[in-house]
């Protein structure tokens, strides 16, 4: 199994701590970028860890916002780890920059909870299925790049095989009609809605099911589907990396990580498994709505 080995959390890690130290030293992003004859769009990227660093910039940085010298030997090694590729990398075009953060947020995740009130999520779809998704919601996509987001989408699948580290717990709501929406032909909706319940018997991954029958519920609020990601602790009883909200569009993705952001959309996720069937229920109904495809 590939390596799920990335910079984005050491990156985003580090661009937190730079941060800190800026807001601590009282200085602004336009100084700094004076300072260091940088531009201010660099100092943003270093700070959203959009950017891998080299130890001599990070050592700069930290120069001139007075950091001791225990934490510039600390984030000097931290910008060590920034250089990491994922495996996704090699893909290049097939994934849209907007989506390559996420790839190695969900990586790295612990516990990911994912409501989808139009598809399959991504992580538990067959090859048939995504490729109609792309088919359809990407047009612009020739034969050739569609199999390779194809690759990817299914490539991602493998961290709920991993062994070490271990794989993250997978919680996924679906609205029922992502189970009554057809994906192409009757043979492929009849594959996906198996494959849908033999994931759901692994330990690591719960699939529930919104039912008609629920009515209407807050999340319908929102604009689509979302996820929340949370992350390991690093041994001493903190997070890698606080909880992420993603949420995707036509052209981008959205990504929350204030506090109330989170707790609102953890809120919302209650309220949608409180009116969800159960993993049993769920399984039962859709092997039941899968005995009405070809097999």
């Amino acid at each position: 199994m590939r390596a799920e080995v990335d910079s984005t959390v050491p990156r985003r890690q580090l661009g937190r701590h730079l941060r800190l130290l800026r807001q601590e030293a009282q200085l602004t992003i336009k100084v700094v970028s004076q300072t260091l004859r940088w531009s201010t769009p660099k100092i943003w990227r270093i700070e959203s860890g959009a950017t891998s660093m080299r130890s001599p910039d990070v050592e700069a940085m930290c120069r001139i916002y007075g950091a001791t010298a225990e934490m510039t030997e600390a984030l000097t090694g931290l910008a060590k780890e920034t250089k990491a590729r994922g495996w996704w990398h090699c893909y290049g075009d097939a994934i849209p920059e907007w989506f390559e953060l996420y790839v190695g947020l969900e990586a790295a995740a612990s516990h990911l909870r994912m409501y989808e009130p139009h598809f399959v999520p991504g992580l538990l779809q067959t090859a048939a299925y995504a490729a109609e998704v792309f088919r359809v919601g990407s047009p612009e996509l020739g034969p050739v790049e569609r199999d390779r987001a194809v690759e990817v989408r299914l490539g991602r699948q493998a961290i709920l095989r991993r062994r070490h580290p271990a794989p993250p717990r997978l919680d996924v709501v679906l609205d029922e009609a992502v189970l009554r929406r057809t994906a192409g032909t009757g043979l492929i909706m009849g594959a996906q809605l198996r494959h849908l319940v033999d994931a759901s018997e692994h330990a690591n991954v719960s699939v529930r099911v919104l039912p008609f029958s629920g009515g209407i519920y807050r999340a319908e609020r929102a604009n689509g589907g979302f996820a929340v990601l949370e992350f390991p602790d690093d041994g001493l009883g903190r997070r890698t990396e606080p909880p992420i909200v993603y949420g995707e569009g036509l052209t981008g993705a959205l990504y929350l990580e204030k506090p109330h952001e989170v707790e609102a959309h953890l809120a919302v996720w209650g309220d949608i498994e409180e009116v969800s069937l159960t993993e049993a229920q769920s399984r039962k109904l859709i092997a039941s709505i899968a005995e009405e495809f070809p097999t």
